[in-house]
C-alpha cells in the first residue's frame, strides 16, 4: 500500500493529465454526433476483431453440431426459393429479374451468410455481433435468421467489416408475427424475464388457440421474409382488462448458441418504407388537410 501511495505521489501530475484526457474524450464522443459515430465505428472494429479471434476457439468445440444445421439450410438453395421473388409485368424491364419455369419474377430477398462472433442473453437489452459489415453489403434494418431459418434479430449498426444486431431478446424489439394456422397477426416482444420465453400480443380472445401452435413472421414485416419460424405457443392466459390473449412463445432459435446466421436484405424495403412515411405525412400532417 505504501508503494502505491508513493507511486501516485511521484506521478500525480501525469495521472491527473491522463484522467482529464479521458474525460475530455468522453465528453467529445458523448455530445458530438460526428465524433460519436467515428468512435463507435472504431470501437466496433476493435471489439469485432477481438471477438472474431475468440469465436474461432469457441467454434472448434461446437463445430460438428453447427455444421449439421448449416447443411440443412444451404445458402445457394435459399436464393432459389420462390418466396424470394415476385411476379412482374413481362413488359417491364428490370435488372434484378430472374426466370423460373419460363415465368419472369422479380427478386425481393437476398441472403448473405455470416458468423456470430459475440452474443448476450442475460441482459434486458441483448445484442449479437457478426463478422460482416458494409464492405460485404450489410446495412441497417436487415433481418437476421438463424442457420435453421428461424428469426433471431435485426441489424442496428454497421461498420466496414462487422455489424451489430438487436436480438429478439431485447425489450425494445418488436416483430410483426402471425399464427401459421390462421394468419391472425400480432406483435412479438420480450419482457426481459427469461431468454426461453417471448410474448405475443394482439391476438383476440375469440380465436381458439392451443399449446404447440406455430408462430411465424407476418407478411406485414418490412424486415423479415414472411413465414419464417419465430417459435411455438408454450402457455396461454387471458387479460381480463382487454379482449386479447396473453400468449407465451418458446423461441425456435437457441439464443445461447447462435453461430452461423443469414442476413436477409429486402430489395424493396426502401420503397416500402418511403411510401409508408410519405402516405402518413400527407394524410396526418394538418398542413396537408383540405378544408
Amino acid at each position: 500500500m505504501r508503494n502505491v501511495l508513493l507511486f501516485i505521489r511521484r506521478y500525480h501530475t501525469f495521472l491527473l493529465f491522463l484522467l482529464l484526457q479521458i474525460i475530455s474524450w468522453w465528453f467529445l464522443a458523448s455530445f458530438n454526433r460526428f465524433h460519436e459515430a467515428r468512435f463507435l465505428t472504431a470501437a466496433q472494429e476493435v471489439t469485432g476483431s477481438i471477438n472474431s479471434r475468440y469465436d474461432r476457439v469457441e467454434d472448434f468445440f461446437q463445430l460438428r453440431a453447427e455444421n449439421e444445421r448449416v447443411h440443412q439450410l444451404n445458402d445457394s438453395l435459399l436464393q432459389l426459393l420462390p418466396a424470394n421473388t415476385l411476379l412482374v409485368d413481362t413488359q417491364q424491364i428490370e435488372k434484378e429479374e430472374i426466370t423460373l419455369d419460363s415465368v419472369k419474377r422479380l427478386r425481393r430477398y437476398v441472403y448473405r451468410p455470416a458468423t456470430v462472433i459475440y452474443n448476450t442473453v442475460n441482459e434486458e437489452k441483448n445484442y449479437f455481433q457478426i463478422d460482416r459489415g458494409s464492405a460485404q453489403g450489410i446495412r441497417e434494418n436487415m433481418a437476421v435468421l438463424n442457420s435453421d431459418g428461424s428469426a433471431v434479430g435485426v441489424i442496428v449498426f454497421v461498420s466496414p467489416n462487422f455489424a451489430q444486431a438487436m436480438s429478439l431478446l431485447h425489450v425494445q424489439q418488436r416483430v410483426n408475427a402471425a399464427l401459421k394456422k390462421t394468419g391472425d397477426f400480432g406483435t412479438l416482444e420480450w419482457d426481459g424475464a427469461h431468454p426461453d420465453r417471448l410474448i405475443l400480443k394482439g391476438i383476440p380472445k375469440s380465436l381458439f388457440l392451443k399449446i404447440g401452435d406455430t408462430v411465424v413472421t407476418s407478411t406485414y414485416s418490412f424486415n423479415f421474409p414472411p413465414g419464417k419460424m419465430l417459435g411455438t405457443v408454450s402457455a396461454l392466459s387471458t387479460d381480463k382488462r382487454t379482449n386479447f390473449h396473453v400468449i407465451e412463445v418458446k423461441p425456435a432459435a437457441n439464443f445461447r448458441n447462435l453461430q452461423q446466421v443469414f442476413v436477409v436484405e429486402n430489395l424493396q424495403m426502401d420503397e416500402q418504407v418511403n411510401l409508408n412515411r410519405e402516405a402518413r405525412k400527407r394524410i396526418e400532417d394538418p398542413k396537408n388537410r383540405k378544408p
